[in-house]
């Protein structure tokens, strides 16, 4: 186990040594404070208030609909709940594509909200956000690889990266990234072979997701890691059950009302 579990509040320089020494860094997405605190108290190094709850938790179909207001609302409760990890809001789509000024304006108020970076989707059609954002003191993750914000332009959810010449892409994409002055970069949905070779090639933290093993750390939908959705992407690991739980906790509280067993003496005043 390396040094950045041990440290007691997860900053940008925490990231950069984890990258340098090898060492795992572990990101889950979190909408809600309740969720924040107990992801926060298992050690989780980074916690993304991500564009994912138009999916995980709103009923959309897709992230498109989910709005900077949902995003603020939901980064000011994980900030609540957070002391550990470092929180990272997702920008929405059409908060931030049109311009740099659109895209500080949109992320200042994220950070007033309690996130302590943002995470935007794209490549070289987004430097001029990112430097902006770098150098106003706004901490930038990248996302390449299958971004959910352009899941009509790709056609659907696609793996990324699998012919010479998208690879070849995606490895400029995420150079200019970094040279953009972003602290971090996600790649989404990639060959494990492509996904290692541009963590090897960038200087900055790579976090993966459905990217193979060899990524600098790993990020999951919460929802989908703890099982509380029936279907799950192929990617994903359950690492509980919790919506079974959750049915199974319900379903008691029914019949215990219905017959009449809740609430008895002890959970009644007297």
């Amino acid at each position: 186990m390396g040094q950045l579990r041990d440290v007691k509040k997860v900053r940008l320089r925490h990231l950069a040594q984890a990258k340098h020494d090898a060492d795992k860094i572990v990101m889950l997405t979190a909408y809600d404070q309740p969720t924040a605190a107990i992801f926060d108290a298992a050690g989780t190094d980074l916690l993304l208030v991500g564009d994912s709850m138009g999916n995980a938790v709103l009923g959309y179909g897709d992230t498109l609909p989910v709005t900077l207001d949902d995003c603020i609302r939901a980064t000011r409760a994980v900030a609540a709940g957070a002391t550990r990890a470092m929180v990272i809001s997702d920008l929405p789509f059409g908060s931030y594509e049109a311009s740099a000024e659109q895209c500080f304006k949109s992320a200042a108020q994220l950070m007033k909200a309690g996130a302590q970076g943002v995470k935007l989707e794209g490549g070289t059609a987004m430097t001029a956000q990112i430097r902006l954002l770098s150098q106003a003191g706004i901490p930038v993750m990248g996302h390449l690889g299958f971004t959910p914000q352009s899941v009509n332009v790709l056609s659907g959810n696609r793996i990324q990266g699998r012919d010479q010449a998208s690879a070849d892409h995606l490895k400029q994409e995420s150079l200019q990234i970094q040279r953009s002055g972003a602290f971090a970069l996600v790649i989404e949905m990639v060959p494990a072979g492509l996904a290692a070779a541009l963590t090897d090639s960038l200087d900055i933290p790579v976090i993966g997701i459905g990217a193979g093993p060899d990524t600098d750390g790993q990020v999951l939908v919460w929802t989908d890691m703890a099982g509380l959705t029936e279907w799950t992407p192929s990617f994903v690991r359950r690492f509980g059950q919790i919506g079974q739980a959750l049915r199974t906790a319900a379903a008691d509280f029914g019949s215990a009302v219905r017959d009449g067993t809740y609430p008895d003496d002890e959970h009644s005043f007297q």
